[in-house]
């Protein structure tokens, strides 16, 4: 008898060092961000490259909502120039001019790398797009009337600068432009930004009938201001052996009586916002009447099935919400309620299946226990 007892105790010490295997998960918490570039300009206009480049710096102050949609508030400025051959007289000779401005704007970020390859918290380098409207607001520009008088009095030329302006001068700016982003930790991450910014024809005081446009190139930092991520731990069962089946006959001397408790299944449809995984507390309550139901029957288990509404989105960003909206109500039930993690199944529909007619109510989760 000892020495069953022996084979018994190795067998349960094995058996919960299994169960004690688990996985960690990541998932993508909204954060603010601020960041500070620096690098150049360059001013569209027909005179020679070199001769049209400038200084740039930008600050910026972003929030991302998910892990593709951000938004950023940007103050980008220092200086642009202006310039014109001189073709009616010699066109190897150039008359150019610079001016200063400020440009607030605000950016619609959208994170390619999550889009097309999936949320990862650790990804070396990311690749963006975004664009945006803001106010370029100039000023300084006083070496344009000195052009002027030099191209009129100088080259000969009549009224050569048609929108020249003073003081100081606003115009509404568009922009577009791309980004790589490079991870050195959770917080800090190094990139580079190209941009391109249309405005209005008056903005280097000469008339061209088209709209002006000025190129950005920075370099920069960003600082995560808060955590970017969070943590999650899922439990891996393992599988019970068949040495362990062995010894268990050996050991039950008598049979266990059975006995079957007659219940009801239970389902409550746990609804989420539009584009959000975020339990809110009315449907925390459905959660915890799930938790209740599995507590007062030990045998008894729970699916777990997610969905996304197919109004919105695409089939990618559906598949990872319903999948999240699935997870998160596992978690709940398994990190608050402490129900075992092998007494929970789950599974996501993405927007492919909808299990209601009204669009809104698919943004779902669906438990069944029983």
């Amino acid at each position: 008898m000892k020495f069953k007892k022996a084979i018994l105790y190795s067998v349960l010490v094995l058996g919960a060092v299994s169960v004690s295997a688990q996985e960690i998960a990541y998932d993508f918490t909204p954060h603010w961000y601020v960041q500070g570039q620096f690098g150049g300009q360059h001013t569209l206009g027909e005179v020679s490259f070199k001769n049209l480049n400038s200084l740039n710096a930008q600050l910026g102050l972003g929030y991302e909502f998910t892990p593709v949609v951000g938004a950023r508030f940007s103050v980008n400025g220092w200086q642009s120039k202006g310039g014109t051959t001189v073709f009616k007289v010699n066109p190897n000779d150039e008359v150019t001019w610079k001016w200063n401005y400020v440009a607030p704007a605000v950016d619609l970020t959208v994170n390619l790398s999550n889009w097309f390859g999936g949320y990862k918290y650790d990804r070396v380098c990311s690749f963006g797009v975004f664009a945006g409207l803001g106010a370029n607001v100039a000023f300084k520009n006083d070496e344009a009337p000195t052009a002027q008088n030099t191209l009129t009095t100088t080259y000969g030329y009549v009224d050569p600068m048609q929108y020249l302006w003073n003081g100081t001068k606003a115009h509404l700016v568009g922009r577009f432009g791309c980004t790589a982003d490079f991870r050195l930790s959770d917080v800090v991450s190094l990139g580079i930004e190209l941009a391109a910014n249309t405005l209005s024809d008056k903005y280097n005081s000469k008339r061209a009938g088209n709209t002006d446009w000025y190129f950005n190139a920075l370099a920069g930092v960003k600082i995560n201001l808060g955590g970017t991520y969070t943590t999650r731990v899922i439990a891996v069962p393992a599988p019970v052996t068949n040495a362990e089946e062995r010894v268990v006959e050996k050991i039950v001397e008598k049979p266990v009586e059975v006995v079957k408790v007659v219940r009801e299944p239970i389902r409550r449809d746990i609804f989420f916002k539009i584009n959000s995984t975020v339990i809110s507390e009315v449907e925390g309550v459905k959660v915890q009447d799930i938790a209740d139901y599995l507590k007062k029957y030990p045998e008894s288990k729970v699916s777990v099935s997610g969905y996304a509404d197919a109004g919105t989105g695409n089939d990618k960003i559906n598949d990872r919400l319903a999948a999240q909206r699935a997870e998160k109500v596992m978690n709940v039930l398994v990190q608050q309620y402490g129900i075992s993690i092998d007494r929970i199944s789950y599974e996501s529909h993405g927007s492919r299946v909808q299990p209601f007619q009204e669009n809104n109510k698919n943004r779902v989760t669906i438990c069944i226990a029983e």
